[in-house]
């Protein structure tokens, strides 16, 4: 997590915490393509129903996170939207 983050209080209320924040990065070893799109879209559907989705977006976007799903989006999502800055 960036350090930046320190300076928030968000996350603190974010859906993502606890058990459940693995399906949010790669494991330390490689996964195969269904494996990935699976712990993504788990994911997915715990930032769909997070009351600080759209704060996580901002600052994953505003930091230029490069790693893991934040907001509900994956790494590659996220840089579109980068390109459009």
């Amino acid at each position: 997590m960036a350090l930046s983050i320190i300076h928030e209080t968000w996350h603190l209320q974010a859906s993502c915490r606890g058990p459940e924040s693995q399906l949010f990065f790669p494991p330390a070893v490689g996964e195969r393509r269904e494996e990935r799109d699976r712990r993504e879209a788990g994911a997915k559907v715990i930032c769909n129903g997070c009351a600080v989705r759209n704060e996580c977006l901002d600052f994953a976007v505003r930091v230029r996170e490069p790693h893991g799903i934040w907001g509900g989006l994956t790494e590659a999502e996220r840089r579109l939207l980068w390109e459009d800055d």
